[in-house]
């Protein structure tokens, strides 16, 4: 048995000692479920190349908190969303020196999930723990893109003397992936300058003609997919607790739509959603996330 398998089994626990597994739905924990899980949530609680405010490393439990408290049946997809199965790991503990072994860590959970054909999705904690998930993705899908939601391109090669920072997270994954940005209102001129001359697909916003942006993303992925949400991507007033917001960004009805739009031509093969900040913002954005989350569960397992 692996360590990560002792883990969530329990057995490198002592039975007398009770102890507190946050789930995400408040779901049975990995391990405890009655049927075979379809969907792994990882919560990542990582924010140590953060440039602003830190504060997306209390993001994943603010995120299953609030979760508890939605409703399971949704009234758009006529279904109960978690009867399909979801089960939550235990958080996968910081690496604070080094993000290139933080993002190795992240790679070895997610295949090891991936392995056993889980959609696996993580619950940020910062941008950059992109790198490790697409890193495990990309072994078992070498045709696999991205789509990337942020107000930020992200493009940037190096930032305050790291190319791991998450302001360099679009540019590491566009060297090894297909890459579509949505939603980018924000970008240096050597950003903008890289994009253009490397002419990758970024959508500026606002754009408000959502047919044509949906059009040109599904056109633009591949069969195989992996989503990538920082919640920045939203406009403030509906999610001001991130750590940079940007005005004039995307509404929640874009957003799902592209979602659903996707998930419903492509084959969705994990995702994460990313940099909740919940000091930052009303209590209302952690169940906004949350809703995100569990949206987007449902439209990749339709």
């Amino acid at each position: 048995m692996s360590y990560i398998d002792e883990v969530q089994s329990g057995s490198n626990w002592p039975d007398a000692v009770p102890r507190v597994w946050e789930t995400f739905l408040d779901t049975p924990t990995l391990g405890g479920a009655s049927v075979d899980p379809a969907v792994v949530l990882v919560p990542v609680p990582y924010d140590s190349t953060t440039s602003f405010k830190p504060g997306a490393r209390d993001g994943p439990r603010a995120l299953i908190n609030a979760s508890k408290h939605l409703e399971d049946y949704d009234l758009e997809l006529e279904r109960d969303i978690s009867r399909v199965g979801i089960a939550t790991t235990t958080a996968i503990e910081p690496d604070v020196d080094s993000p290139v072994q933080m993002f190795s860590r992240v790679q070895k959970v997610v295949e090891h999930f991936a392995s056993q054909d889980k959609l696996v999705g993580l619950l940020g904690g910062e941008h950059s723990i992109t790198i490790g998930a697409v890193n495990a993705q990309i072994s078992r899908y070498p045709e696999l893109s991205i789509l990337y939601l942020d107000a930020h391109a992200d493009m940037r090669n190096e930032y305050m003397g790291s190319r791991w920072s998450h302001a360099c997270v679009a540019r590491r994954l566009s060297e090894q992936a297909s890459l579509v940005e949505v939603g980018v209102r924000s970008i240096s001129e050597s950003e903008k300058h890289y994009v253009d001359a490397q002419q990758l697909p970024v959508l500026y916003w606002p754009n408000t003609d959502l047919p044509s942006v949906v059009s040109e993303v599904v056109g633009k992925l591949s069969h195989d997919v992996y989503i990538s949400i920082d919640l920045d991507v939203l406009d403030p007033s509906i999610m001001a607790a991130v750590g940079t917001p940007e005005p004039g960004g995307m509404v929640w009805e874009e957003v799902t739509d592209l979602l659903k739009q996707v998930a419903l031509s492509k084959n969705v093969v994990g995702f994460d959603v990313v940099e909740l900040s919940p000091n930052e913002g009303p209590e209302a954005c952690s169940f906004t996330a949350a809703k995100l989350v569990y949206k987007l569960i449902g439209y990749a397992t339709s």
